[in-house]
């Protein structure tokens, strides 16, 4: 499948003027970019504390789960890429094919998770910057300054310039992770030996975490966006599309391996625990000037802070380009219904649909509606002791959105929908399959969590 997108496929390879000089030949590293955004903003603060619980625990055991994650993950990502260069419509789109149930999932979903995330990103970039400078303002003021630090690039800067910005906080983020899991002198032995699967008693669900959890959010639906943004939009970019994507869950799973080593090295042999959350690494901060040396731990929050505030704008950015694509197709829909009636206006709501999916999303108003939605009202959370009935809905939601995702992408890639030679193969199919009967289980041990 690969080989036939190099040398093209009749007319898929050809543009509105009938040529084809703009199709790569090959997949090249420098077309490399929507990968490093979805790695950037998939991986948060609340991943990395994950990981590093998991290895303080179980030392190096569960390392063979964290690169089974990573394969699941390339074959999601894959497969939401591979819908919109095969189809040329979007995912939201695919969705709405398959029922109007989507819709209201969709929309519902969109609305809860971005007020409690929105709070969320904000508090978890602020965190790193408190601990750099205890003498200053306050973790409510940073987390309202680096929301609205956040609303405002992402407002006035369109893809190109996002992904510039996206690919230095992930190269900060990997050379910071990356040293400290170096400085602590990971044992090789016991690592390689993590790669044989076993499950220690009470691992199970640490082990389904790493293997579900890390990377693992609704930006993954967004990749698909951020693919067309970059100008990919047909079949003939799909050898460059598979091989940022793997690039994207590789650089995930390095980060994964770092920290498990980390938790490993620096804590298990220590029995040190950590705070659950986000603060956790603020623990880690302080176990790191103890052991290395102030400079060490200011890097780390340097890192940390790179972390979390690439998870808010490729939030900012990408669910509101799902946000606003969601806003045409229902504006479609009634522009469909209307033409269908015979009511006046029909066209122009029509022709409004079409300008809005011609490139002008990142403008729209919808996007920066919900860019607005994402910053405003999830500030009245941060001076909320414990708005604890949202959060609990926030979670049960988001834990059914990845099952969501696996399944949705089975049912459209192994249709008519899409054009016979891009459907699923058996591997596809069992991935996905697999990826999603996993999640249905996080879902599950999510809702049993709840304290009903």
């Amino acid at each position: 499948m690969a080989g036939t997108t190099e040398t093209g496929m009749g007319g898929a390879g050809t543009d509105d003027a009938g040529t084809t000089t703009s199709r790569p030949r090959r997949s090249s590293w420098t077309y490399i970019g929507p990968g490093i955004v979805v790695a950037a903003t998939g991986v948060g603060a609340g991943d990395l504390v994950a990981t590093l619980i998991a290895g303080s625990k179980f030392g190096y055991t569960l390392l063979w789960a964290a690169v089974i994650g990573c394969v699941v993950k390339i074959s999601l990502a894959e497969a939401a890429g591979r819908w919109h260069l095969a189809t040329g419509r979007t995912l939201f789109d695919g969705w709405r094919s398959l029922g109007r149930w989507t819709t209201g999932y969709f929309a519902v979903y969109v609305v809860i998770w971005g007020f409690v995330y929105g709070a969320t990103a904000m508090s978890s970039s602020a965190l790193p910057i408190v601990a750099l400078f205890p003498d200053g303002p306050g973790l409510k003021t940073w987390a309202v300054v680096t929301g609205l630090i956040g609303l405002v690039f992402v407002w006035f800067n369109q893809y190109a310039v996002f992904e510039k910005v996206m690919t230095v906080l992930i190269g900060i983020m990997f050379v910071v992770v990356m040293y400290v899991a170096i400085r602590v002198a990971p044992d090789l032995g016991d690592a390689f030996a993590g790669l044989a699967p076993v499950l220690p008693d009470g691992s199970l669900l640490y082990t389904l975490g790493l293997i579900g959890g890390v990377g693992g959010t609704i930006t993954m639906a967004a990749y698909g966006y951020w693919v067309n943004a970059k100008g990919w939009t047909n079949s003939t970019w799909m050898k460059v599309m598979r091989l940022d994507n793997r690039v994207a869950y590789i650089t995930t799973g390095l980060f994964v391996v770092a920290m498990l080593v980390v938790g490993a090295e620096l804590l298990h042999s220590s029995h040190i625990a950590l705070t659950s959350g986000d603060r956790g690494l603020i623990d880690l901060g302080t176990i790191l000037e103890d052991r290395f040396g102030p400079a060490t731990a200011k890097l780390f929050l340097v890192g940390f802070f790179a972390t979390s505030f690439s998870s808010l704008i490729g939030v900012w950015h990408g669910v509101s380009l799902m946000f606003a694509d969601f806003v045409e197709r229902v504006r479609a829909d009634r522009a469909d219904r209307a033409a269908a009636s015979g009511a006046p206006g029909a066209s122009g709501a029509g022709a409004a649909v079409e300008e809005v999916a011609s490139g002008e999303r990142e403008r729209s108003l919808p996007f920066r509606a919900y860019l607005l939605w994402l910053t405003f009202p999830p500030i009245s959370l941060l001076f909320l002791d414990e708005p604890f009935g949202l959060v609990v809905v926030y979670g049960v939601l988001g834990a059914f959105f990845m099952p969501f995702l696996a399944l949705t992408l089975i049912w459209l890639l192994n249709s008519s929908r899409t054009p016979a030679e891009w459907r699923n193969g058996i591997l596809s199919n069992v991935m996905l399959a697999a990826g999603g009967l996993l999640f249905i289980v996080l879902c599950v041990q999510q809702v049993r969590d709840i304290p009903w």
